[in-house]
């Protein structure tokens, strides 16, 4: 499989396991026959309370010599009410006692979304902090405190538009490695991977199905469904692969690293097997043409009435 090799040499497999939304007592399962049969990129996050069963499921997986954690590449993010210099190391220490290892090959700020240390979710508008009070070049100073310490062998942040990112870069010391955004034919974000492309930002895709699985309440009552894409499903049927396999093997082909979710054992092989499809040209093409600039996670649950936070300051 092809692997992007980040500033410290260290090689991250283009396609890993995303483990959001994955249900408690179906992680733990996922993530042992994902490495069993290949996967050596495993996606966390705080947020996602199921990093005990993840680091569960690697640690039997290095004691039974299946691999070695050399072997693997582990990603986790600090969740918004741990923002502030001095809150990602406790933060982060927690993340790895969970996962049951002495380090992450890559840390990223979840979202550029600071809300208030004693909460998990806000309700309110009450409950953020504004990018004024909480800048991210604070927190962002916590997240190179853990890089120096050897916490996390790179660092980066997810859900950074380019303006937030050229912020970092003007004033960090150790530079973001990688940006994790939602990204797939309806959202393929041109812009954005030139621009990370152009500051040795690697990017990873998050929900490139679709994201169908996501909670009800983050749905519109109608919306396109990317795997039904006539487009998609065209090319699949011509080359005799899923419709999945066309969009992951799509953002591979980009030199994009993504990260489906899937607690199905089929679908696991499935969606690794993608890393080996190849798209044409013209069929590259055909699917380049199918984006609609959606999104299916568009941060609306973050622009509470009178709050810091609005849309369109939250993609800049």
């Amino acid at each position: 499989m092809q692997k992007l090799k980040f500033r410290d040499n260290s090689h991250m497999p283009i396609l890993g396991l995303g483990t959001w939304k994955s249900a408690p007592n179906e992680v733990y399962g996922a993530v042992k026959e994902a490495i069993k049969i290949g996967y050596r990129h495993i996606d966390c996050a705080a947020i996602y309370g199921n990093e005990q069963e993840v680091g569960r499921a690697v640690a039997e997986c290095i004691t039974e010599g299946i691999v070695t954690r050399d072997d693997l590449w582990i990603t986790s993010k600090l969740w918004n009410n741990a923002h502030g210099e001095d809150h990602v190391i406790p933060a982060l220490k927690k993340t790895l006692s969970d996962l049951q290892l002495d380090y992450l090959d890559l840390y990223l700020i979840h979202w550029p979304v600071p809300v208030k240390h004693d909460l998990m979710m806000p309700a309110k508008a009450e409950d953020f902090y504004s990018l004024e009070d909480m800048p991210l070049t604070d927190t962002w100073k916590g997240m190179e405190a853990a890089y120096n310490e050897g916490l996390s062998k790179n660092i980066g942040v997810s859900n950074f538009g380019i303006e937030k990112l050229q912020l970092l870069l003007e004033h960090a010391s150790v530079k973001p490695s990688a940006n994790q955004v939602e990204l797939h034919p309806y959202l393929s974000q041109n812009g954005l991977v030139d621009f990370c492309h152009a500051h040795n930002i690697f990017v990873t895709a998050y929900s490139p199905l679709g994201s169908s699985d996501r909670p009800e309440g983050m749905k519109p009552e109608s919306e396109p469904v990317l795997l039904e894409d006539p487009t998609v499903n065209k090319i699949a049927d011509n080359k005799g692969v899923t419709p999945a396999q066309i969009l992951l093997s799509w953002i591979v082909g980009r030199g994009i690293s993504v990260i489906p979710k899937s607690v199905n054992p089929g679908r696991l092989k499935q969606n690794l097997e993608a890393a080996t499809v190849t798209l044409s040209d013209e069929e590259s093409k055909a699917v380049d043409a199918l984006n609609r600039n959606r999104r299916y996670i568009d941060g609306s649950f973050w622009a509470a009435e009178g709050g810091p936070h609005t849309i369109d300051s939250l993609w800049a």
